[in-house]
């Protein structure tokens, strides 16, 4: 190997690694590109069951940080053999090779709370020509995450106190990676963005980020009876601790426990049958001391810049494999309506009517997609925008990669997670963008970029007297009435659409969203 030359935090040498000090140690990556490329850093100790996370152990030598770290406890999905790793708060790094204090993104991923890593989020395309450092995360996730039990502290948040130790990991580190760890963009999609929202309300979060970006999930996130399958119950995705509690004593009786103690001498594979039972995290904590979308309302979070938006068509996914893995039917959506709103029903059809869509299954998702995403995530706006600086913004690609290998079997346009391609190659595949899809991306990217570099993605910030939503589509990019194409007057005039939804049954509801 080539000797090594050292220059304040880091090490380089002339082959294709680097080397960089860490608090805790020394870690080696690689080049790739343009990029420098550090993965598996321990960002804590190994956690404790249903403890908060703790530092992580210093260590000599020097780390090889070239592979992912173990991915948190999940079941297949996402990542296709699962997990039962507890020693998994793990992250990623890249960076820039070129010089200079960058600014840090730090990457919360989605997956509903119950599956996700965030290794399978590869940064170089958004380091290398965004020029910031980009952080992927691993936190607990399901009954490891977000488990709650009468007398158990930290209940429900789990999966939250992690993301807040990554943070002051970052605080601390970000500067031996070229990151200027006094602008930290604390960005997610999907669950990724719930947390982040979270974390804007979240009094034990001051301090640790300095901007925010929430991509498809808000402070108000939330579903009626039926909306993503049959059965499904209204809820919303942030619950009180007294609900979670009580659901974790009734599992633990099941599983034949009396306390705590039992439960955290159980194997991880006795529990994952419990996995998907707990995958909302808990308010009225220390963590979250109220429902997120009332503190937002009153005023009680971080004044930090938020970039927020959602994409046009977000839940066409769910809806095309609504019945039995083919598009809602005709029969099913005249049934899921008469359930879903009762006297409502005959409103809601003039509101959406059927023709204007083209199937019932379009017109289904047009109404989850506006009542679940787009409204609430406009309502969380307007109520940060009230006391801090907002911009707004809807993904509007008609045709974006696909997000699965098998063909759909209706239009599925902008849906949920498709805005993900613009920024990262996920799990292994690098996106086939026309040319014009490519521009869009390098657009993203270079707004992303500059939000984070200073606050201003490049369009006019939305506030109450103007509510300005940039729409981003392959050579369209403008302005768009985001409150009128989405129906928002509609929804308000039922206040449950923002409120806490406490009484919800079935707990694994977002299970089938992979939000």
């Amino acid at each position: 190997m080539a000797a090594l030359v050292i220059s304040g935090g880091s090490v380089a040498s002339a082959a294709d690694d680097v080397v960089v000090r860490t608090d805790s140690g020394v870690v080696r990556g690689e080049v790739s590109g343009g990029t420098r490329v550090f993965e598996g850093i321990p960002y804590a100790a190994p956690p404790e069951r249903w403890r908060d996370p703790r530092p992580p152990a210093r260590w000599d030598g020097v780390r090889d940080a070239t592979k992912p770290g173990p991915v948190c406890a999940q079941l297949p999905g996402e990542v296709p053999d699962g997990s039962t790793a507890e020693d998994c708060l793990y992250l990623n790094v890249t960076a820039p090779k070129s010089g200079g204090r960058k600014p840090v993104v730090v990457w919360v991923h989605g997956g509903g709370y119950f599956m996700g890593a965030g290794a399978n989020y590869d940064a170089r395309r958004f380091a290398e020509r965004g020029d910031v450092v980009v952080v992927t995360v691993n936190y607990r996730l399901g009954i490891f995450g977000f488990f709650g039990m009468p007398g158990l502290a930290g209940s429900g948040t789990f999966g939250l106190r992690d993301q807040q130790a990554a943070l002051r990991w970052v605080r601390a580190n970000a500067g031996a990676f070229g990151g200027d760890p006094r602008n930290v963009t604390l960005a997610g999609q999907s669950a990724g963005a719930m947390s982040v929202c979270a974390q804007l309300t979240s009094p034990a979060a001051a301090g640790l980020f300095d901007r925010a970006v929430l991509q498809s999930g808000s402070c108000e996130t939330g579903w009626l009876d039926n909306f993503e399958y049959r059965g499904e119950q209204a809820a919303t995705i942030f619950q009180p601790l007294s609900a979670v509690a009580a659901h974790g004593a009734d599992v633990a009786r099941e599983l034949g426990c009396a306390d705590i103690a039992c439960l955290r001498g159980k194997p991880v594979e006795e529990l994952m049958p419990q996995h998907l039972a707990f995958i909302q995290p808990a308010y009225g904590t220390q963590v979250l001391p109220s429902y997120p979308g009332d503190a937002v309302r009153a005023g009680r979070f971080h004044r930090v810049p938020v970039l927020s938006g959602t994409t046009r068509d977000e839940a066409t996914p769910w809806v095309a494999a609504y019945d039995n893995g083919a598009p809602m039917s005709e029969a099913t959506y005249e049934t899921v309506l008469a359930e879903t709103f009762g006297d409502r029903a005959a409103e809601v059809r003039a509101e959406y009517p059927r023709e204007r869509y083209g199937s019932a299954a379009l017109t289904w998702a047009a109404i989850v997609t506006d009542r679940m995403w787009a409204c609430t995530q406009y309502e969380t706006s307007r109520g940060l925008a009230a006391r801090t600086d907002v911009h707004q913004y809807e993904f509007a690609d008609p045709s974006p990669p696909a997000l699965s290998p098998v063909p759909p079997a209706m239009p599925l346009g902008a849906q949920h997670a498709s805005d993900l391609w613009d920024f990262f190659d996920l799990g292994g595949t690098t996106p086939k963008f026309s040319p014009a899809q490519q521009r869009l991306s390098d657009r993203m990217i270079a707004s992303w970029s500059a939000f984070a570099r200073g606050g201003d993605p490049g369009w006019p910030r939305f506030t109450a007297e103007r509510p300005h939503v940039r729409s981003l589509a392959p050579d369209a990019i403008g302005p768009v009435d985001l409150a009128v194409e989405h129906h928002c007057g509609f929804w308000a005039q039922d206040r449950r659409s923002w409120t806490t939804i406490e009484a919800a049954s079935n707990r694994t509801s977002p299970a089938s969203a992979g939000l």
